[in-house]
């Protein structure tokens, strides 16, 4: 009897060593997915390096930044839309970006594509904010290249 009971607790106490060690495994793995999940969004390298191709997408008003990062990710523009979800948020970019027809690079970083998206674009039409002096010069430099046949 005394044998029985010496086997059970032999064997109880390796099983508690195995649950302890399956539990720090657990716990181990789970902060460095975590740790390099969070690192990755504020160091995300660009897809391609070098020139990259060149993708257009259209993002409209009612795509939320994980649809967005769902669709960069389906067009090879990013790695993980989920963390390109969570760089938008963290972004200074979020209040700025906006709907339309954008023509990004597998080369650009997460970052350079929110700024591509929140920048305003200004036409040649678009003078209102220019100075009429301004555009006065700008239409007389592009007289005289038509002059003198310069592009």
């Amino acid at each position: 009897m005394d044998a029985k009971k010496l086997m059970v607790a032999v064997f109880g106490a390796i099983f508690r060593v195995a649950a302890a060690l399956i539990v720090i495994f657990c716990i181990y793995s789970a902060a460095t997915y975590c740790y390099d999940y969070g690192y990755r969004i504020f160091t995300e390298p660009a897809v391609a390096l070098g020139e990259g191709r060149e993708v257009k997408v259209t993002v409209t008003e009612d795509m939320s930044p994980l649809k967005i990062g769902e669709l960069f990710e389906q067009e090879g523009l990013v790695r993980d839309g989920r963390l390109f979800a969570i760089q938008y948020l963290l972004s200074e970019y979020r209040e700025d970006v906006r709907s339309g027809t954008f023509q990004l690079n597998t080369n650009m970083t997460a970052e350079d594509m929110m700024k591509v998206m929140a920048e305003k674009t200004e036409s040649v039409q678009d003078t209102s904010k220019a100075p009429v002096s301004e555009v006065i010069d700008e239409i007389k430099e592009a007289d005289e290249r038509e002059e003198t046949g310069e592009e």
